[in-house]
């Protein structure tokens, strides 16, 4: 996807102005956002696991559904949509950077122009994410984040 508008436009717009080509050229595809997570309910903390959505392609860290997530997966969420709350996203996340009033990372596609720099920083699930069980706990597969 070619951004024709200016290079740095994170920069110039808040999440709320930007449009939609811009929006998704913010991820940067490390799919953190599509592993299960568990909340807290007495402290709100979220942790992620290890337990990729049904619709994740693994290896390449990608949605089989994108266009129709929402729709197939109960609590998937457009970003986009009515939503502002973004605390929950891995602290890596462009989105939640942005939010915070934080820089895109070196590693960042926008900054560096490599798509593949994400997954050299170890930004990207594919190395460790497995696919989602009914009979699994997810309590059983909570990861720590080193980034």
């Amino acid at each position: 996807m070619e951004i024709k508008k200016n290079k740095y436009f994170w920069q110039e717009k808040n999440l709320e102005q930007l449009a939609d080509d811009e929006w998704e050229s913010l991820c940067d595809g490390c799919a953190r956002c599509c592993l299960h997570k568990l909340e807290d309910e007495d402290t709100g903390e979220i942790f992620f696991t290890r337990i990729a959505c049904r619709l994740l392609d693994i290896p390449s860290c990608r949605c089989t559904r994108y266009a129709k997530r929402c729709e197939l997966v109960e609590g998937c969420l457009d970003l986009r949509v009515g939503f502002s709350q973004f605390h929950w996203l891995p602290s890596t996340c462009a989105y939640r950077l942005l939010a915070e009033g934080k820089a895109l990372p070196q590693w960042h596609p926008l900054v560096c122009g490599d798509t593949q720099a994400m997954h050299a920083a170890g930004i990207g699930i594919g190395s460790f994410a497995i696919a989602e069980s009914p009979s699994m706990d997810p309590s059983d597969f909570v990861i720590e984040w080193l980034v």
